[in-house]
């Protein structure tokens, strides 16, 4: 005869399955790792213009050119806050990194490369909701030469002289994924930016803005702080000139720059906003010349991948073998 408990059999088993499925379920919800992204929102100006994100569009005779050395540290570029507010997690404490480029001019244009590379990358690994957030750990011993997200752009000026009081420009980059992104050195896909540049001099004084797009497809990031679709990227900077000795000039003052999601609009999680306080030393004279940049600031809006403070130096040669007077541009 039949057991009567046979028909109860397959629910039971249906149910232990059930449980242990959502079991299992749980498990790996909790162990979700987000992909990372590139963290830096530094993006040096292009060899020879001048600035450490401006661009003084002083591009001016035959055949010239640019190279120039770039390195730095960033001190907490992405802590991480979780929902409640009571967790704040240093993702990314410590960032360094240099950054190499080269750039070819001719008259009013500019071609350039250049060629990021994180020296050190660390942080703190820590749960957060249901991720697991896993903090890079980058050095020379484990990332030797190695190049993040590398770009090639071009600008040209359309308005003005190479020293007029008013300078109008336009540039374009494009940016090749390179690296991991769990070193949060890439987003792992093509990138462009595209801008509007002004600039000018007068005997005693510099400044330079922007204003542009940067078309970054990465969006809906479970990390706080992550990319959010495209930006919009400004800045302004203005400087003193002055001589200190004979056949050297400086350029003193301040940079702002930063960027904020069109999704987001202006909302503060998804803006970051930095301030340099940056000095330049220029030997002066015809062909090829020297510039030495130097730059401390720190985050004034510390979201988005603007850091707490930051450390900048640069090393340029630029110019051309025989630089003439520009004739002015309509």
């Amino acid at each position: 005869m039949a057991s009567s408990e046979s028909p109860c059999r397959p629910g039971l088993i249906f149910l232990v399955v059930l449980i242990v499925f959502s079991a299992c379920s749980s498990l790996a919800e909790a162990q979700v790792q987000p992909q990372g992204f590139a963290v830096e929102r530094f993006y040096p100006s292009a060899p020879g213009s001048g600035w450490f994100v401006m661009d003084d569009l002083n591009m001016n005779g035959g055949w010239g050119g640019a190279i120039v050395l770039t390195g730095g540290y960033a001190r907490n570029p992405l802590t991480v806050t979780s929902p409640d507010g009571t967790q704040r997690i240093p993702l990314v404490s410590d960032a360094a990194f240099i950054d190499a480029g080269v750039a070819g001019t001719y008259n009013r244009y500019r071609l350039y490369l250049n060629f990021p590379m994180p020296l050190s990358i660390s942080g703190t690994s820590a749960p957060l909701g249901s991720y697991i957030l896993n903090a890079p750990a980058v050095s020379l011993g484990t990332n030797p030469d190695t190049i993040s997200d590398p770009r090639v752009g071009f600008d040209t000026r359309v308005f003005g002289s190479a020293e007029s009081p008013l300078r109008l420009g336009v540039g374009a980059q494009l940016i090749f994924p390179s690296g991991e992104q769990a070193d949060y050195v890439s987003d792992g896909t093509y990138r462009g930016m595209f801008r509007f540049l002004a600039a000018g001099d007068t005997a005693r004084y510099s400044y330079a803005g922007q204003l542009g797009v940067h078309v970054r497809p990465l969006e809906s990031s479970p990390v706080p702080g992550g990319p959010d679709g495209n930006e919009l990227l400004f800045g302004v900077a203005a400087g003193r000139k002055f001589a200190p000795r004979t056949g050297w000039t400086a350029v003193l003052g301040p940079e702002i720059f930063g960027e904020t999601a069109f999704q987001s609009f202006l909302n503060e999680e998804k803006t970051g906003v930095e301030g340099l306080l940056t000095g330049r030393f220029e030997r002066n004279g015809t062909g090829p010349r020297l510039r030495i940049k130097l730059g401390i600031g720190h985050g004034i809006v510390q979201h988005f991948g603007a850091p707490q403070w930051r450390m900048l130096f640069g090393v340029e040669l630029y110019g051309s073998p025989e630089r003439k007077p520009d004739r002015a541009q309509p």
